[in-house]
């Protein structure tokens, strides 16, 4: 492969990001431009704030363990008319499954149905359907039912980093005396 220059380095970066399927980490950058994981995030970093500053469509984050281009969220509303969500809304009871699975996890269906207080399994469905959730494992016990915990696509459909970005639940919050 050939010496690349920075700038060179910087827009080959930028294309990988641009037709990657998948947010991209820094390990796997830097082994395909031969850089180093240093010399990666500071070309993130650089290209980052190129976006920032030139206000372009789009912008680079840091989501699911790596780095994806993505619209600006300011331009939504013109996006939805060229094209449709991937993920349709998720109604309130997938949407409350998956906020059990999201902070409980690994949970089982059952201990999903006690905190709801009903059947659960339309929703799990949903859920695993859509990839944000996945079986994890099984449960130590009579039956050894199945574990339940969420997925890189449920950071991604959220925007999240990591599961450290969670919003802190609404117990949590007023224990702390926060409203």
């Amino acid at each position: 492969m050939p010496t690349l220059f920075p700038d060179e380095t910087k827009s080959i970066i930028e294309a990988l990001l641009f037709v990657a399927n998948e947010p991209l980490t820094i390990k796997t950058i830097a082994e395909i431009t031969e850089r180093s994981e240093d010399e990666v995030e500071a070309f993130l970093k650089a290209i980052k704030a190129d976006c920032e500053r030139e206000m372009k469509g789009f912008c680079l984050i840091e989501v699911a363990e790596g780095y994806s281009f993505v619209t600006r969220s300011e331009y939504a509303p013109y996006i939805e008319k060229l094209v449709k969500p991937r993920l349709n809304a998720l109604t309130q009871a997938a949407l409350e499954t998956l906020a059990i699975i999201a902070y409980r996890q690994p949970v089982t269906k059952s201990e999903i149905d006690q905190i709801r207080g009903v059947n659960s399994d339309s929703a799990i469905n949903t859920l695993l359907d859509r990839t944000l959730i996945e079986e994890t494992g099984r449960k130590e016990g009579p039956g050894r039912p199945i574990l339940y915990g969420t997925t890189q696509d449920f950071l991604k459909y959220f925007g999240l980093k990591d599961l450290k970005q969670l919003p802190l639940p609404e117990k949590t919050l007023a224990e702390k005396g926060i409203d």
